[in-house]
């Protein structure tokens, strides 16, 4: 629950939480070190000294070796520094990516596209998933491929995708190895993270995500990367720049609040409640159609937190501007892309014009209460009587 900004301390519900979480205001409590990391003085050693301590907190959460997290401004960023680096190699081979790819993935595969770079896409199937299927017929047609992009969890509509099964289909391609890189935003701190298990070469994180601040985030990559840009040589020549400290201390609190184990399966288990709650709802209403429509309450293959639902004869932005009238909070898809109305991922994975139009997001975090849900579904059903 959020209060609204005016002066009538309207009563607002957030269910916006994939765009951005609601910032926990506990993580700016503690002093930080004010000084350059890079600099020699008292000062400057005490932010590396916490600069440092906080990138081991974060490993030591995704049972990950230190020195393979590099602290960037966030999950654009983290993406697209071994994207472009990839992409600099002289002769560095084909560059794919899934159609179900956050824009800071499949923009930047187009500008590649336009620099005369080899790309490729991975098809998604109805339920918005790459399948072993469909990522080995991805590189039968482009055997030339040596970087493959794939995330965990899709922004708009939550399906997971089965990362150790892609990651076998990649392993056991013949010729020089594919670099398998995986945007985690919307899994880190939601389902169970396995960046060593999964055997992926890099991988993004965000801290706004989880509840920290915006502009600080993660990349991490199994082994260096030569990159394409370079500074003042921080981050070990991987993202030159004076680093965030207080940012990195929130990041690894962040984690250290909801990227342990039985920190997931707490909230995880609380979070598929509370949509098995909304869910059932929304398939006893007539004008209402979940996106994929196969979509189950239970069904494991989708994240609890992130639901696309269209109801008929209602434009998503007109259901949206509807919903905020009266006090809720929701999408039509991912904030980054809310200027257009084009919606990729839902037409990669079938979806008609005229359903994707209707659609709108719903995410839920782990504030989200049981009586939000209700209150949520009254409204609702209140702009469909009048709409």
């Amino acid at each position: 629950m959020i209060m609204g900004s005016n002066d009538s301390a309207e009563r607002r519900c957030y269910f916006d939480w994939a765009a951005t979480a609601v910032p926990d205001a506990s993580l700016f409590d503690a002093a930080i070190p004010y000084g350059n990391p890079s600099s020699p003085h008292m000062e400057g050693r005490a932010a590396r000294d916490a600069l440092e301590n906080a990138r081991e907190r974060c490993a030591a959460v995704l049972r990950v070796p230190p020195e393979t997290l590099y602290f960037t401004s966030g999950g654009t960023e983290s993406n697209c520094i071994p994207l472009y680096s990839f992409a600099a190699r002289q002769g560095g081979g084909r560059i794919i990516a899934s159609a179900g790819e956050h824009s800071s993935v499949a923009e930047n595969l187009q500008t590649l596209e336009r620099m005369g770079r080899p790309t490729g896409r991975i098809p998604i199937d109805f339920n918005g998933r790459v399948t072993p299927e469909s990522l080995s017929k991805t590189l039968e047609k482009h055997g030339d491929t040596r970087f493959a992009a794939i995330m965990a969890v899709n922004n708009e509509i939550g399906a997971v995708n089965d990362m150790a099964a892609l990651r076998d289909v990649l392993r056991r391609k013949s010729g020089p190895p594919v670099h398998f890189h995986c945007d985690a935003v919307q899994a880190a701190g939601k389902i169970a993270l396995d960046l060593g298990g999964w055997d992926i070469d890099s991988a993004s994180i965000s801290a706004h995500k989880l509840g920290g601040p915006r502009g600080i985030g993660l990349l991490y990559l199994r082994l260096p990367l030569e990159v394409l840009y370079s500074g003042g040589g921080q981050e070990k020549n991987i993202r030159p720049g004076t680093e965030n400290v207080s940012g990195a201390l929130a990041l690894a609190q962040c984690l250290e609040n909801h990227g342990l184990p039985e920190k997931i399966d707490a909230e995880l288990a609380d979070a598929r409640r509370r949509w098995k709650r909304l869910l059932g709802a929304f398939m006893g209403m007539d004008r209402c159609r979940l996106i994929p429509a196969g979509r189950e309450p239970g069904d494991r293959g989708f994240s609890p937190y992130i639901v696309q639902a269209a109801f008929k004869d209602i434009p998503g932005e007109v259901m949206t501007r509807a919903l905020d009238d009266l006090g809720f909070a929701v999408s039509t898809g991912s904030a980054c892309s809310s200027a257009s109305p084009e919606r990729p991922v839902l037409a990669a994975m079938g979806v008609s014009d005229s359903l994707s139009l209707e659609g709108i997001r719903i995410s839920q975090g782990w504030t989200t209460t049981d009586e939000e849900i209700d209150l949520l579904l009254a409204a609702i059903t209140e702009v469909l009587s009048f709409l």
